[in-house]
């Protein structure tokens, strides 16, 4: 069965069922109004109101926990509530003791569906009513002491669930407008440096351009001079843009470390990864060999292993053409369907041949393991694994 995050609302079947399913656990404590009615001598059309009573009330409280997080008027939720804790009050003065269990629902739908601000007096105000009531119904005061605390402890407990789940949904949206203003700010800065990087070649070639146009009915060869300018203006900015962009696609290891930690930890894959490397001495080809690798590894793990567990290790190793840089991912999981390499560590075979290392993976005894191995530079020493 499906779950579903905290403070986030079900968005299908299974995710209500799986809500469903957690909240009418605790409605095995109203087995003292079921008993009632099953042994308590009432006579049958008192057992059928009882009945629907019962079921209505369980609908009803059911619904304002539903509606917990949601901007709903907190009028409407009071009137809820007081409606609830009215037919619960008229159910404990007419079939008896039993049903002052009731009063720690109310309790609890109070913290969960009203702010703080009201249920600080909605849970205490539920709470003596339950008490005044068991001093008046007979025997009542034998289940004061045990429904009291509870009635308190758990009210509160739910405007404290309320609060977190308000407090996820605001973490979640400034999440994304963080991400939408990054992704803008990044659209801008490449605006700006492709700009700065072509706006000057661009206008060099136009003038040059107009110039060779000019001169090249009355004075061919320099016509030919400035179609040479032309050329060289135009490679130059060729070369610029290439740069520019490589710079732009250059995996970084630390930066693909710390999106495996973000990405295995909301996956809720339990991680253990080493600090940031010092790749002094790296080539900046093996680093971004590794960093590829990395990003391959840790969405493989997260997509289609089902893994719970994986680890990253980094480390220098002797080679017999050089020192060389070990990245090994290992994971508890399946290892993914299908029973051959796929087309993203197909691409990432290729791109590490091409920095001149080599990649290994394979399933293991307890999972998945990836092995990707570069070369390290005559001068590095990440270490070994953290």
């Amino acid at each position: 069965m499906s779950g579903i995050g905290l403070g986030r609302r079900p968005e299908n079947r299974g995710q209500q069922a799986a809500k469903l399913l957690w909240t009418g656990i605790w409605l095995i404590f109203l087995s003292a109004p079921v008993d009632d009615l099953l042994d308590g001598g009432h006579s049958p059309a008192a057992r059928v109101l009882g009945w629907l009573a019962l079921a209505g009330f369980v609908v009803w409280y059911m619904a304002l926990l539903f509606r917990t997080g949601r901007a709903d008027r907190d009028g409407r939720v009071l009137l809820s509530l007081a409606a609830l804790a009215t037919g619960s009050a008229v159910l404990a003065l007419t079939l008896g003791r039993q049903w002052l269990v009731l009063f720690v629902y109310v309790a609890i739908a109070s913290g969960a569906a009203l702010p703080l601000r009201l249920a600080r007096w909605t849970v205490p105000g539920a709470t003596a009513v339950l008490a005044a009531l068991a001093l008046v119904v007979e025997d009542g005061t034998e289940f004061l002491a045990a429904l009291v605390i509870p009635a308190l402890l758990g009210g509160f407990a739910m405007t404290g669930v309320r609060e977190l789940i308000r407090t996820t949904i605001a973490l979640r949206e400034v999440r994304a407008t963080v991400a939408h203003l990054a992704a803008n700010e990044e659209r801008l800065r490449l605006a700006r440096d492709l700009h700065d990087l072509l706006g000057h070649s661009l206008s060099l070639i136009t003038l040059k351009s107009e110039l060779a146009g000019r001169m090249l009915p009355g004075h061919p060869d320099k016509a030919a001079q400035q179609v040479a300018d032309i050329e060289q203006v135009s490679r130059q900015a060729l070369v610029d843009v290439r740069e520019a962009v490589s710079g732009y696609r250059r995996a970084r290891l630390s930066a693909e470390l710390a999106g495996a930690r973000v990405a295995l930890t909301a996956a809720g894959v339990g991680l253990d990864l080493p600090a940031d490397p010092d790749l002094t001495g790296v080539p900046e080809e093996s680093e971004a060999a590794l960093a590829w690798a990395l990003r391959e590894a840790v969405t493989n793990v997260v997509r289609h292993s089902g893994a719970r567990r994986c680890v990253v290790g980094l480390l220098t190793r002797p080679a017999p053409d050089g020192p060389v840089l070990e990245l090994s991912v290992e994971d508890n999981g399946s290892g993914g369907p299908g029973g051959g390499p796929g087309n993203g560590l197909t691409g990432l075979a290729e791109r590490l041949e091409k920095a001149g290392g080599t990649l290994e993976a394979h399933r293991v005894r307890d999972g998945f393991r990836l092995v990707a191995r570069v070369p390290a530079g005559a001068d590095s020493d990440v270490g070994s694994r953290a």
